[in-house]
């Protein structure tokens, strides 16, 4: 007898299902990504306010700080900073030091995840190094202001950890906690624009 495989799909709220060990762009959805990083919250929860940070507002803010390191670049690399964590909608947040200590296989899992993602999207499956090292920049800042603003730590501890960002990427950046629904909604509308802005419509 025919030894059964384990499951490895996961049933959307869109219907469809999602096969995380080789995922495929038909099987993914905009508004599922908007819905599971939303209710994803960054820091492990460990963040002040009523509501949690979320990783959609996360998304959000690095898109925003991403433009404002490449002012006038190509509008599909600000389609990739927003969905530079989109993988986490299934597999979740983990701080930096869990991943490091769960070893690569979580590195695997989101590489799958971001290619079919990006395809889905009308990116290249592997962004540019180019482009990744500013996504990764605008990461490390937005890491900084939350840190500072919402997670407890002060500016030399922050700094210690992320760097201390250029004072013009972080002005007038002040971070707001919402409920999960205006979050959702706010990165779907975001991502519908950056795509309109790719397809010129």
């Amino acid at each position: 007898m025919a030894k059964q495989m384990a499951r490895a799909w996961q049933r959307m709220l869109s219907g469809r299902r999602l096969d995380l060990l080789d995922p495929t762009p038909v099987d993914i959805e905009i508004e599922d990504i908007a819905h599971g990083l939303a209710f994803v919250a960054r820091w492990n929860g460990q963040t002040r306010g009523d509501w949690p940070y979320s990783v959609a507002e996360h998304s959000l803010l690095v898109e925003d700080i991403h433009a404002r390191i490449a002012p006038g670049g190509p509008v599909k690399w600000r389609l990739a900073a927003l969905l530079h964590d989109a993988p986490e909608y299934v597999i979740g947040d983990m701080i930096s030091p869990v991943k490091a200590a769960v070893g690569p296989g979580y590195g695997e899992l989101d590489a799958r995840l971001s290619a079919a993602i990006h395809l889905r999207f009308g990116l290249p499956a592997a962004l540019p190094k180019a482009v990744k090292a500013r996504i990764k920049r605008a990461d490390k800042v937005s890491a900084w202001l939350e840190a500072v603003q919402l997670a407890g730590f002060s500016e030399a501890e922050a700094t210690r950890f992320f760097g201390r960002p250029d004072p013009e990427l972080t002005r007038d950046l002040r971070l707001h906690l919402r409920p999960p629904a205006e979050a959702r909604a706010e990165f779907v509308a975001r991502h519908e624009a950056l795509l309109g802005q790719i397809w010129g419509h």
